[in-house]
């Protein structure tokens, strides 16, 4: 009882308290990419310590203090169960099942997830092979479209779509800055980054993790994004690309450069207020320095040993 309630305790420590303070923290801006990974930590860590509190708390005390293998005799699956020990009933197998619901629920929105979104994907890449038109000299695919907007179309159908109001607006060197931050999430397939995010936050909907891990990954992708595009362009032609297309709406299953990174739906990058692109173009045009590489080697070293820690208390 004493170890379920640790993890439990545990779990709602991941799950309410940390992600405002993860959130709140600024070094996660100045590294994104491990910004991203300490966010992924949480999330799989909390579904292992969620998983463990219950099979702990649910599950018989004999059970709890034998084990892994205590749980496969009560279930019959061990070979050395002993022979008194009598099969699992349904009453068991429907104990066993609320630890696995705990697993399985964001595996499932993961899977429901990831074929809407195809289907939307490839409903609209069909679109744009009717009324698109490609651009040699960009790589990309022009829409007849008076609102300037550049985004990107990941998966199997990739693509970047730039429509006729951006190439009247932007200068050839903004236009190749927005392009390379679009190439940069189809290469890093932040796509799927942002899949799993999704899927978990519908997998818990009104658990702070959740909605936190789903804001802050798309805002920390697109600084990454952002990073690519200014190894080989300058800060302010990709600035001033991101003021001129921020009015664009990317749809929901694409990828927008000049979307705030706050996700709504199952991929699209509209935020509340602004707030997010706000942010980047502040990043972009003051830049801090990074942290220490003992610093990135430590997040990453917690992200890694963060999901073994309620194993480790389990045993």
């Amino acid at each position: 009882m004493i170890t379920g309630v640790g993890l439990a305790a545990y779990a709602v420590l991941v799950g309410a308290a940390v992600p405002y303070v993860l959130a709140g923290a600024r070094w996660p801006h100045r590294a994104p990419t491990a910004g991203v990974l300490a966010w992924q930590g949480l999330t799989v860590t909390f579904v292992v310590a969620a998983a463990l509190a219950v099979y702990h708390l649910v599950l018989a005390e004999q059970h709890v203090h034998q084990g892994v293998v205590g749980l496969l005799s009560a279930c019959g699956l061990a070979a050395d169960a002993p022979p008194g020990d009598s099969p699992a009933g349904p009453a068991d197998v429907a104990l066993l099942m609320a630890p696995a619901t705990i697993v399985l629920l964001p595996l499932g929105w993961l899977a429901a997830t990831a074929w809407r979104t195809g289907r939307e994907r490839r409903r609209h890449a069909g679109l744009l092979a009717v009324i698109g038109a490609e651009a040699a000299d960009y790589e990309a695919t022009v829409v007849d479209h008076d609102v300037p907007a550049v985004y990107c179309l990941p998966g199997r159908e990739r693509r970047i779509v730039v429509t006729r109001g951006a190439l009247e607006r932007l200068t050839d060197e903004q236009l190749r800055a927005v392009l390379a931050h679009e190439r940069a999430h189809i290469e890093g397939r932040h796509h799927l980054v942002r899949l799993a995010a999704e899927a978990f936050a519908r997998a818990f909907p009104g658990l702070p993790l959740a909605r936190r891990a789903r804001e802050q990954t798309a805002l920390l992708l697109e600084m990454i994004a952002d990073d690519r595009a200014l190894r080989g362009h300058s800060r302010d032609a990709l600035a001033t690309a991101m003021c001129e297309v921020a009015a664009g709406r990317a749809p929901r299953s694409a990828l927008g450069a000049g979307g705030s990174g706050t996700t709504r739906g199952s991929g699209s990058t509209r935020g509340s207020g602004g707030s997010g692109a706000l942010i980047r173009l502040r990043r972009i045009l003051t830049p801090e320095a990074r942290p220490r590489r003992v610093t990135r080697f430590g997040v990453l070293l917690a992200c890694v040993t963060a999901p073994f820690l309620p194993l480790l208390v389990a045993c």
